[in-house]
């Protein structure tokens, strides 16, 4: 089956560029440090994904009904709202994980955090760290 042409790719634009332009100044500094976090677990360097997406590694995404495309091994988007982590939160395995992370929400794949200090750092860094993994790269 072909690959399914997606929107979200990876691009040259530069991730700090990105991150400057974040309105809230505390959340340029969690963004900073995600990034730090993601690049640690994939050792991979920090790479935009479309105008608003900070993925790290990439991987092949393989759909029931046999569509492919290529994402990120792990991301993430400071939004107005929350920052998204794009790292499979909704997966069984992070349960536990999800349990002791402190103040999120779970989408189908992502987790919604406001503020890192909502967070234990340490449970978050384990679940970047599975997610990374995951990926076999």
């Amino acid at each position: 089956m072909p690959k399914a042409e997606l929107k979200t790719k990876q691009n040259e634009a530069s991730v700090e560029q990105f991150i400057a332009s974040v309105a809230d100044e505390g959340q340029r500094e969690d963004a900073r440090e995600i990034v730090k976090l993601m690049s640690a677990a994939t050792k991979a360097e920090a790479k935009m994904w479309g105008p608003a997406i900070i993925g790290f590694g990439s991987r092949l995404l393989k759909y029931e009904s046999g569509r492919e495309l290529d994402w990120m091994a792990v991301g993430f988007s400071p939004r107005k709202a929350n920052t998204v982590l794009y790292i499979g939160a909704g997966d069984a395995k992070f349960e536990p994980h999800l349990a002791k992370l402190g103040k999120h929400k779970v989408g189908k794949g992502c987790l919604y955090i406001k503020r890192l200090a909502d967070v234990d750092l340490k449970v978050l860094k384990e679940m970047i760290r599975v997610a990374a993994m995951a990926d076999g790269t």
